[in-house]
Order: structure tokens, then sequence, then C-alpha cells
């Protein structure tokens, strides 16, 4: 995975993160419970955060090549949809 992929996956990923939680925010707080909606809020912070981790590690790779660059954005991804797609 090169720098722009990861580039494009943080766009993609803040997107969701907004849409999300809009959509949580107007729709989905009227028909769930306040267990429900909390996991809901466990994801979008975690996506958040995984989110402007990967696009600094992509701005970094942009900058200086490094093997430990790479590895981290690609776990941070995984984490991001294998984590917060499961509270979603």
């Amino acid at each position: 995975m090169t720098s722009r992929f990861m580039l494009i996956f943080a766009a993609i990923s803040g997107f969701i993160f907004v849409a999300l939680g809009a959509f949580g925010a107007h729709v989905l707080s009227k028909t769930m419970g306040a267990v429900e909606m909390g996991w809901i809020q466990t994801g979008l912070e975690y996506q958040a955060f995984h989110t402007l981790a990967i696009l600094g590690l992509a701005v970094a790779m942009q900058r200086r090549i490094s093997i430990w660059f790479y590895w981290s954005s690609v776990f941070l991804a995984l984490g991001t949809v294998l984590f917060s797609g499961s509270l979603y």
C-alpha cells in the first residue's frame, strides 16, 4: 500500500465518520437505546482517532519511506475496519 492509498483510505474513513455521526444523531437516536448509542459513539471515537493517525502516517510516508510507517498505517486501517465496523 502506498501513501496515496492511505490518503484515500483516510478520506473515505473520514467521510464515513461524519456520515455515521450525523445519521446516528438525527435518525438512530430516535430508535435506539442509550446502550446501543454508546456503542456507536465508541466506534465513532475510535474511528476518528484512527483516521487522523492514518492521515498523519500517509503524509509522513510521502516525505520519508519507512517500513514502520507502512505497517503502522496497515494495522491502524485494519483495526478501524474490524473494531469500529463491529460496533456499527
